[in-house]
């Protein structure tokens, strides 16, 4: 599934959850039943951020949604998407906090955001005793540490004590890369987006950008061997042509 790229990931992913029921659901388990009370997505989302609401129950549904993030996308209950809507109330205040304090793009913040979300829930400990609130942590954290370092090495107008060369370039002098995933992809998917100077691409080979940009794993050719299956497209171009 790929969302549209006006109003950023945490928008799109609210448009689509609004009022999604994906199956199974999240129970509460408070002694009534056996099997655990259904909740709907919206009932779960409030019971998670409510402090007043009993930890153990929390702890009980934060479990739940770490194990549905494993499941995948086939357009019934697609839980990939709705994990990520039950996260977004623990992400909006920290993507606030970056763009505002780095002057970062908000579609770019919170697209790391949910990366980061993703992975930590993905890697929760079982038996962590509050795992929503290490999982929220660790994604702010490190999306917090991402976009402050991209901060401090920002470009500077001394490049001659820098030591560099003028990033700030017109459309001609710069170069974009587009890194698309393949068409089909299921679950969470954008193109990746990046624009260089001309002197950072002449002389230096496709394979070559991919590794410096850490798609070395998925990209590891311009053509198409017929092996394998595709997994993602990348393009480069002059910035500003289509």
């Amino acid at each position: 599934m790929t969302f549209p790229s006006p109003g950023g990931i945490f928008a799109a992913v609210e448009r689509r959850c609004a009022d999604g029921d994906p199956t199974p659901p999240l129970c509460l388990f408070d002694g009534s039943q056996p099997s655990g009370t259904p909740l709907t997505p919206a009932q779960a989302r409030r019971l998670l951020y409510d402090r007043s609401a009993c930890p153990e129950t929390r702890t009980a549904l934060w479990r739940q949604i770490a194990e549905r993030v494993h499941m995948d996308s086939d357009g019934r209950h697609d839980w990939p998407t709705a994990v990520l809507w039950l996260g977004l109330p623990g992400l909006r205040r920290t993507a606030f906090k970056i763009t505002s304090r780095f002057g970062a793009e908000r579609e770019d913040v919170e697209a790391e955001l949910a990366t980061c979300y993703l992975e930590a829930l993905a890697a929760v400990d079982p038996h962590d005793a509050d795992p929503g609130r290490t999982v929220l942590r660790s994604a702010c954290t490190r999306a917090w540490s991402v976009w402050r370092t991209a901060y401090l090495e920002r470009a500077v107008d001394d490049v001659d004590g820098a030591g560099g060369t003028p990033v700030a370039a017109d459309c001609e002098d710069l170069w974009q890369a587009d890194y698309d995933p393949p068409p089909g992809t299921h679950g969470l998917s954008a193109t990746l987006r990046i624009t260089v100077p001309a002197h950072r691409v002449e002389g230096v080979r496709l394979g070559a950008l991919a590794r410096a940009w850490g798609l070395a794993d998925t990209a590891a050719s311009v053509g198409y061997s017929g092996r394998g299956r595709q997994v993602a497209t990348l393009s480069l171009r002059r910035a500003g042509r289509t």
